[in-house]
C-alpha cells in the first residue's frame, strides 16, 4: 500500500490548501458580486480561512500532519453542515446566498468524504 493518499495525483494537503482559498475567493466573489452589507455572505471565507492553513502547516511541518489534517477535516465538516441550510432556503429559488449554501453542501461533503478516506488509508498503511 502506498504511503501517501492522494486523488487525482494530488495530496491531502493540497487539497486542502487549494480547497480552503477556494472557499475564501467564493466567500469574496460572492459578497463583491451581490454587494452585499451582510457578514453571513463571506461565511464561505470564514470557513475557508482555517482551511487553507491548515493545508499549508500540514505541508510545511509534516511532523504535525496528522493534527492540521483533522483540524481541516472538521472544517470540511461544518462546511457540509453549514450547507444543510440550503434546505430550508430552496423554495425561495437559486440566489446568491442559496447557491453559496449548496456549494458548500456539496464541496464540503466531497472534501469530507475524501478526508474519511484519507485517514483510513492511513490506518491501514500502519497495521501494515
Amino acid at each position: 500500500m502506498s504511503e501517501q493518499f492522494t486523488v487525482g495525483g494530488q495530496s491531502i494537503p493540497n487539497i486542502t490548501t487549494g480547497y480552503g482559498a477556494f472557499l475564501v475567493l467564493w466567500g469574496i466573489a460572492i459578497s463583491v458580486i451581490s454587494e452585499s452589507d451582510s457578514i453571513t455572505s463571506y461565511f464561505p471565507s470564514l470557513l475557508g480561512l482555517p482551511l487553507l492553513i491548515s493545508g499549508i502547516l500540514a505541508t510545511k511541518i509534516p511532523e504535525k500532519r496528522k493534527l492540521w489534517m483533522h483540524i481541516a477535516a472538521t472544517f470540511g465538516l461544518l462546511c457540509a453542515l453549514g450547507g444543510t441550510r440550503f434546505f430550508m432556503v430552496m423554495s425561495d429559488g437559486i440566489n446568491y446566498a442559496s447557491g453559496s449554501m449548496l456549494m458548500l453542501l456539496l464541496t464540503g461533503s466531497i472534501y469530507t468524504y475524501i478526508c474519511v478516506q484519507s485517514f483510513i488509508h492511513a490506518r491501514k498503511a500502519r497495521e501494515e
